[in-house]
């Protein structure tokens, strides 16, 4: 597969089921070399992830879990929950997540190394995350692995890092479900690409 191909090949796959055929170690392998080679700022390699498998991963999306625990907090009073727990489940029902974090210890160590560029280091940090989620999310792929991108943060930060004895210094910045593809992504429109890449000369 070219890496174009690969990168078409990627959706949000939100049907998941734990039928993986990629084993346990094809997929933290998939894992650890699309962080390993995510290009950072300043080579800062800030980009962290936790991958959990199984009951690990319930911890966060299942009943009772940290993720249904924090939005009970902010959903409404008189609001059904169904659909959300609904959502909840379709993420718990693949075989694990991996979660993304940014070391804010290196971030506030660029700052004041480089002081000029203090400003951007923030910045740079939410490239650096975004690219090893994008890496990692095309690697799955590659290997037959569906997933998609969530945004629970901050929310469910304190209880994921309480839960998995997550350094202070790591802000959570996405959580990934992953799974079999139970169903495929749809048909997915895109803008003219000429009105979105100039060419120029």
């Amino acid at each position: 597969m070219s890496f174009i191909e690969a990168i078409e090949n990627r959706r949000s796959i939100y049907a998941l089921d734990k039928n993986v055929k990629a084993s346990k170690e094809e997929i933290v392998k998939a894992i650890q070399d699309a962080v390993k080679y995510s290009p950072s700022a300043f080579n800062s390699q800030t980009a962290h992830a936790v991958v959990l498998f199984g009951e690990e991963s319930n911890k966060l999306w299942g009943e009772g879990g940290i993720a249904e625990q924090a939005l009970r907090k902010v959903i409404p009073a008189g609001q059904s929950f169904d659909p959300t727990a609904q959502k909840l489940a379709s993420f718990n029902a693949g075989v694990g997540t991996v979660l993304f974090f940014e070391d804010q210890d290196v971030v506030k160590g660029l700052q004041e190394q480089f002081a000029l560029y203090a400003d951007n280091f923030p910045i740079w940090s939410e490239h650096s995350t975004g690219i090893a989620q994008f890496s990692v999310w095309t690697a799955l792929a590659e290997i037959g692995v569906g997933a998609s991108l969530q945004h629970y943060n901050p929310l469910v930060d304190e209880g994921v890092q309480a839960a998995f004895d997550i350094p202070k210094s790591w802000k959570l910045r996405a959580q990934m479900p992953f799974g079999n593809i139970a169903a495929p992504a749809g048909e997915k429109s895109f803008a003219p690409i000429d009105e979105r890449v100039k060419v120029i000369g």
